[in-house]
């Protein structure tokens, strides 16, 4: 190993936060404690989250780190019976130490993963006070708690555009970098990417001049998709990438990315395995199919390619410049590294959560990477995460016994 690449340590770019209990009603006027989201107990002293009139407990599949395999359940979890580490942020440091996670890029819980829960509340108003007291907690006290450790990850508001903006304008002025987007805002009741009113484009246009990376979470459109009605769930559940492979698709065929040269996006907890085989099929319809698209002619009731040019639009350079992919335990996607690119791939470890290797993290990755150049398990590991995020992590900490 050369002296200046240190393969002891990754960067995590898809990990979770359950939000401590005093996050809104500390920074609420005492009068909307009781409407700000807050935490009671039920008669068994179980805790739950309270918002909007609804009653949100934690899901123990959500907090899972510390526990074995057999002990996981779905059933609500108190705050008292999780490990430190899922709420509290020098806790996490402690954990990431032990794994050999050098930083994290974490999606919030309650918010759900684009801030669906401030979307759907009856009064948006107090949703954006809401929203952006999240904001305010992730930059200034969750990141501020471990300096050059946690890559902040921010909210928009997606039922308002130009809040939207001017948020991301707000938080990017604090050192954001990234902020939270649907994987498909349709099932959410929002216009696609593809709104021929262009609903999202300003949204894009300052992620772009801002260089925001836009990270979208499996799950992010609140649906788990069914294989059929009765599909037992551990079969939905391993078909579940195909959510992710169909935003890549949709993006790659929007024309964001011929608008806006510097956008990017993340595609967090969907694998990379099968990538070579939609870019190529990408491309097979590309060839074959464009001729009659940009006559106007339609098919059934597929929608257009408005704001595509299908002339120029080149798949994998298109791919190569804007989309990341991100794996947790991905041997089929190494495989296919020289199709998909070195460029494009990043770590994550799912901490807190069922699909987590921790705290095997850094030996999970290295076995699965430990044959490729050493320069290229750099770049898989943190490299491409600190170019793509535009960020610079602490020095490496030293392990007890090190």
């Amino acid at each position: 190993m050369t002296s200046e690449l240190n393969l002891d340590w990754l960067i995590s770019v898809d990990d979770h936060v359950l939000e401590p209990p005093n996050v809104w009603v500390d920074r609420v006027p005492a009068k909307d404690r009781d409407r700000a989201p807050h935490m009671e107990l039920d008669d068994k002293g179980m805790d739950f989250w309270v918002y909007d009139g609804k009653k949100f407990p934690s899901s123990g599949l959500s907090a899972v780190a510390g526990k074995s395999k057999e002990e996981f359940s779905p059933e609500p979890l108190a705050y008292s019976e999780m490990r430190p580490g899922c709420y509290d942020a020098a806790e996490r440091v402690k954990d990431m130490d032990r794994a050999g996670v050098l930083a994290s890029l974490c999606f919030p819980t309650l918010p759900r993963f684009c801030g669906q829960l401030f979307y759907e509340a009856s009064d948006r108003d107090f949703g954006l006070v809401c929203l952006k007291i999240y904001n305010d907690w992730m930059l200034d006290e969750w990141c501020a708690a471990a300096p050059g450790r946690y890559i902040p990850l921010v909210l928009i508001p997606l039922w308002d555009p130009q809040l939207a903006v001017k948020e991301l304008e707000r938080c990017a002025a604090k050192g954001a970098t990234s902020f939270a987007f649907s994987e498909n805002p349709e099932p959410l009741g929002l216009p696609t990417i593809h709104d021929p009113s262009g609903y999202w484009e300003p949204v894009m246009a300052a992620a772009n001049d801002l260089e925001m990376v836009v990270s979208m979470h499996v799950g992010s459109s609140s649906q788990v998709p069914k294989i059929a009605s009765n599909t037992p769930f551990m079969a939905n559940l391993t078909w579940g990438a195909m959510r992710t492979s169909g935003t890549m698709l949709s993006w790659l065929f929007s024309g964001l990315f011929q608008r806006y040269p510097n956008l990017k996006i993340a595609l967090s907890e969907g694998e990379v395995g099968w990538m070579p085989y939609y870019l190529e099929r990408a491309e097979q319809v590309l060839d074959k199919q464009r001729y009659w698209v940009q006559r106007g002619a339609t098919f059934m009731d597929h929608g257009g390619s408005t704001g595509v040019d299908l002339d120029t639009l080149d798949i994998r350079a298109t791919f190569r410049e804007h989309i990341f992919g991100c794996f947790i335990e991905d041997h089929h996607g190494i495989a296919s590294l020289a199709e998909i690119g070195e460029d494009n791939i990043m770590c994550e470890t799912d901490y807190p959560h069922s699909d987590s290797t921790w705290p095997n993290c850094i030996q999970t990755v290295r076995n699965i990477i430990s044959h490729l150049p050493e320069q290229t398990q750099y770049k898989l590991l943190r490299g491409n995460a600190e170019r793509l995020y535009r960020f610079t992590p602490a020095a490496p900490p030293v392990l007890a016994g090190a």
